[in-house]
């Protein structure tokens, strides 16, 4: 079942990207191509749209998984969900990650095959390196803001959830320094920090917890607090 909704999280992700694109295609047919600032303005408006069409389509998302929820207990007369929030949030994060980042990883591939060479004209030798690890960041990104945003839309902390979207509007801005990649590295990777540590004391844990997992301790601390009495 969560393979089958992380499949399904990949399909919504590709709607939102569709959508997306159809409307920076339109605006770009509608304005003046020989004008670089105005292009140079819709593609920053597109980032900005994609982003805020992304969001919504995740909030609609988990308005949907949370019916589905709501249907099978109905179905099956259980009294406790059948899959947590918790697992929805991470399966649905890692399947946005995962085709967010296969498409990146297409388009810097494509560039790779020529005809020309980065790096020859001044441009940094870096790019394919710093394109890596930014999809890195992007692909964890998406599992730590499902996380916190399924928690945030379930405990209606909306400060919460209005904090994943400016995180996200702010990872896909700073892209536009580049190639200043230090720009654009830095505060991305400080984000995917703090948005980690956020998700993971989202999830329940805890230092203790954390080390004991570190420690490989944390099987013996399960079996020794359900040990029969």
């Amino acid at each position: 079942v969560l393979r089958t909704l992380r499949v399904f999280w990949a399909f919504f992700w590709l709607v939102s990207l569709l959508l997306s694109s159809i409307v920076w295609v339109v605006a770009v047919q509608l304005s003046d191509k020989n004008n670089a600032h105005m292009q140079k303005g819709l593609l920053i408006f597109g980032v900005i749209f994609s982003v805020l069409l992304q969001e919504l389509v995740r909030f609609g998302y988990y308005k949907l998984l949370k019916k589905a929820n709501h249907g099978l207990m109905a179905i099956t007369q259980e009294e406790e969900v059948p899959i947590s929030i918790g697992q929805l949030a991470y399966v649905s994060g890692l399947g946005f990650g995962i085709m967010s980042g296969a498409f990146s990883v297409v388009n810097i591939l494509a560039d790779s095959l020529g005809p020309g060479t980065v790096g020859i004209h001044g441009e940094s030798s870096y790019y394919f390196l710093v394109s890596a690890f930014t999809t890195l960041a992007i692909i964890l990104l998406h599992v730590f803001w499902g996380i916190v945003a399924f928690d945030a839309c379930e405990r209606e902390r909306w400060w919460a959830l209005a904090s994943v979207v400016l995180s996200h509007l702010v990872v896909s801005s700073v892209t536009f320094v580049n190639p200043r990649y230090d720009g654009s590295l830095v505060p991305v990777y400080l984000i995917t920090l703090l948005m980690g540590i956020w998700a993971f004391l989202t999830a329940g844990g805890s230092a203790r917890n954390l080390k004991l997992c570190v420690l490989c301790r944390d099987k013996d601390f399960l079996l020794a607090n359900h040990r029969p009495r």
